[in-house]
Order: C-alpha cells, then structure tokens, then sequence
C-alpha cells in the first residue's frame, strides 16, 4: 500500500533552515508528480509546494515561500525533499507530503515550528 513517511520536522528559532524528506513506498514513486502541503490547527490545509514527476521537474511555490523554500526529489531512493531557509513565525505548521491529486495527508507529518 502506499506510504509516505515525513521526518526533518524541528523547533527553531527565526531565520533558521530545517530540510524536510519524504520517504515513498508502495507506488510507482517516479511516476507521480509530489506536493508539499502544511496545516495550522484549527486552520484549512495549505499547499506549500509541487514537483513534477521528473528531478529536474518542474516546481511551483506557494507566494509566501518561494525565494526560502525548495522541493526536489530523488527518484533513486524515493525521497521528496523541501529544504526551508530563513524561516518565519509563520511557517509553524505540520508538514505533510502527498502525491499529485490527493488532496488529504497520507503521511503522519512532521512539525515544524518556528518561534524565538
């Protein structure tokens, strides 16, 4: 079945970087176009960022993000990437990874938080 297991998540303070990975099973991992996407509590999920399904894919960005945040993936070792720079209070949030055209978590998360 597939799986999606997120790790990478950390508490720091302003302006630090965190990488967050994505490790895939279960589907054809080289096939499929990945999203990163984040939820507050209380709050609607948000989409941060895509890849196509190619390393060299191409790559969108929420506005808040883009110019700190980058997706890549590694289609060897089915791993998704988003490496995060100069982090904002406003980046707390849980971090999930989920395939092109799913629109829920299918991972567990990673927390990322943010704070001085």
């Amino acid at each position: 079945q597939v799986r999606l297991v997120e790790s990478g998540g950390d508490s720091v303070q302003p302006g630090g970087s965190l990488r967050l990975s994505c490790r895939a099973s279960g589907f054809p991992f080289q096939m499929w176009g990945m999203n990163w996407a984040r939820q507050v509590p209380g709050k609607e999920i948000e989409w941060v960022s895509r890849i196509t399904s190619r390393e060299d894919g191409k790559k969108d960005y929420i506005d808040s993000v883009k110019g700190r945040f980058t997706i890549s993936r590694d289609n060897v070792n089915n791993i998704l990437y988003l490496q995060m720079n100069n982090l904002k209070t406003e980046d707390t949030a849980m971090y999930y990874c989920r395939r092109a055209g799913i629109d829920y978590p299918e991972g567990q998360g990673t927390q990322v938080t943010v704070s001085s």
